[in-house]
């Protein structure tokens, strides 16, 4: 059965085309036969107790010169709606707080928002990995400047991060007895006033920080390794990192099983785990990437199988 599908995302004319997941999601839907509208963040409002957008129905074409088309915009309840996917990028500020608010209303209208909005604001993509330590390497998440130096001095070599970077944001390698570690920590935790990540460092980086899709809590078989380049220690695409798909090794297929379960329980659909060597570092759950890369590599079709997967859990 047909379904109307509503999109909250970035603006759509300004999408990397021949690399975004969200457009990818878009064709799938549309070839399948279901009815696509368009919201940016700023078009959802809530009037007297009900959710509500103000949409544009949405044309999606597989075409890197004409890729979109709107009609006119107008205000629609979000209960109008079969689904809502939310895949606006990060920061993770309160604007996208009070989005997830909104959505949770649709939610409790009937509609299966993904991911889930609730799980959207308790799943810090940082914070949520320590929630499988048997996974990680040895993590600290605090503010004291003196745990942090502590820590980096017992782990020798650490990796330091803000709890809402993204694409690499913010991510510092630190040796035990360098001489910038106590510049770095101020200025990460804004002089001791802002909890920050601190994991031993993984050698492993130099093969790859590997993204696992994970669809209703289970791996996509391919994922896809951002290899850095020259003397970057940061493999995400974004920071000029190298993307190449690879199948999953039995270590990261018992990663996204011990993973796999929690997602599924918290309604967290659309996942992206990150793994270096052995060790998961981070859990995506506001609008993870590499469909494309991956689908090119191996014809995975994983959009199309997301959307199989919502169509699933829609009419169940």
């Amino acid at each position: 059965m047909p379904l109307n599908i509503a999109v909250v995302m970035d603006p759509i004319a300004d999408i990397k085309i021949k690399k975004d997941s969200t457009i990818a999601m878009l064709w799938a839907a549309a070839a399948r036969g279901h009815t696509l509208w368009y919201l940016e963040q700023d078009d959802l409002f809530v009037r007297d107790g009900e959710a509500f957008g103000d949409m544009a129905p949405l044309s999606v074409f597989e075409d890197y010169d004409k890729w979109f088309e709107l009609g006119e915009k107008t205000a629609r309840k979000l209960a109008d709606v079969d689904v809502i996917l939310m895949r606006k990028d990060p920061p993770f500020d309160m604007n996208f707080v009070y989005s997830t608010y909104i959505l949770e209303k649709a939610e409790a209208a009937g509609v299966l928002v993904v991911n889930k909005p609730q799980s959207l604001r308790d799943c810090n993509e940082k914070f949520f990995a320590t929630h499988f330590p048997q996974c990680m390497v040895p993590t600290l998440i605090s503010s004291d400047m003196k745990k942090l130096r502590a820590f980096i001095a017992e782990q020798k070599d650490a990796i330091v991060k803000p709890l809402d970077g993204m694409g690499g944001s913010g991510i510092f390698r630190l040796t035990a007895g360098g001489p910038n570690i106590g510049a770095t920590l101020e200025s990460l935790t804004q002089l001791g006033t802002l909890p920050i990540m601190a994991q031993r460092y993984i050698p492993e980086i130099v093969d790859g920080d590997k993204r696992i899709l994970m669809i209703d809590g289970e791996p996509v078989p391919y994922g896809l390794s951002r290899i850095p380049q020259g003397d970057e220690v940061r493999g995400n695409l974004a920071a000029g990192g190298r993307g190449e798909a690879r199948a999953l090794t039995e270590r990261e297929k018992w990663i996204a099983a011990q993973v796999g379960p929690e997602l599924k329980k918290r309604g967290l659909i659309f996942v992206g785990l990150d793994v270096i060597g052995d060790y998961l570092t981070e859990v995506n759950v506001t609008s993870p990437t590499c469909i494309r890369e991956i689908d090119a590599a191996f014809d995975t079709k994983i959009a199309d199988k997301l959307i199989a997967c919502i169509e699933q859990k829609r009419q169940a």
